[in-house]
């Protein structure tokens, strides 16, 4: 693994939270990234099948330095999709779903990549295929309680549960063994984002980051 990957992936497991920006008016992004950045959440995927995701990627990854924001792209299908943001500037990779070709894309540009699995098969599979973290999705559906599960035999190997994350949850999956979570909507409020309130994206990016490492402690 090359340095640059090695400290992409321990800043995104020591952050701990991947913000998901899904359908965030373009014009919008960078704002908004920038006060989740501002409240610890530094760590950003803008979603695939999201109007001029591509776009919106490479403004991002100019608008900032990589130490001020890490830049990834989500909802991920294809290695076609996974090269096209790699090339845009993306810097990780997110998919729902294992799929080889885009692992083996993001292995050979030297790029963290995390792919979605649910079951134990699935994880190891996409692990010893080339994954860095493994997203556990939806993580509404499966609960804590099955991370903890996948967390015994197979404790080497990241977790970061996905989709239905909220405050009110975040502690409980940490505590059951879960290296970081993604969340969007619980932390990308809509109505903030459509007032132009970004105070309060700030201040739910600094309680998810207060709630993960209460859980850590």
């Amino acid at each position: 693994m090359s340095r640059q990957r090695q400290r992409d992936l321990d800043r995104l497991l020591e952050t701990g939270i991947v913000g998901i920006l899904r359908g965030v008016p373009a014009e919008e992004t960078t704002d908004v990234a920038g006060a989740l950045a501002d409240g610890g959440v530094d760590v950003i995927e803008v979603t695939a099948d999201t109007d001029g995701a591509l776009d919106t990627i490479s403004r991002l990854s100019s608008a900032f330095d990589r130490s001020d924001l890490l830049v990834g792209a989500g909802t991920v299908l294809d290695s076609e999709t996974a090269s096209a943001a790699l090339r845009a500037g993306a810097e990780f990779v997110v998919t729902p779903s294992f799929d080889a070709g885009v692992v083996r894309t993001c292995n050979r540009y030297g790029a963290v990549v995390a792919p979605g699995v649910m079951t134990p098969t699935e994880a190891v599979d996409a692990y010893e295929a080339g994954a860095d973290v493994l997203k556990v999705f939806p993580a509404s559906t499966l609960g804590p309680g099955h991370i903890a599960s996948l967390k015994g035999p197979l404790e080497h190997l990241p977790l970061l549960p996905t989709g239905g994350v909220s405050l009110d949850n975040v502690e409980a999956f940490v505590e059951a063994g879960a290296d970081g979570v993604g969340v969007g909507s619980s932390l990308v409020d809509s109505e903030a984002v459509a007032t132009g309130d970004y105070d309060i994206l700030t201040e739910r990016a600094e309680a998810f980051r207060g709630a993960i490492e209460r859980a850590r402690e």
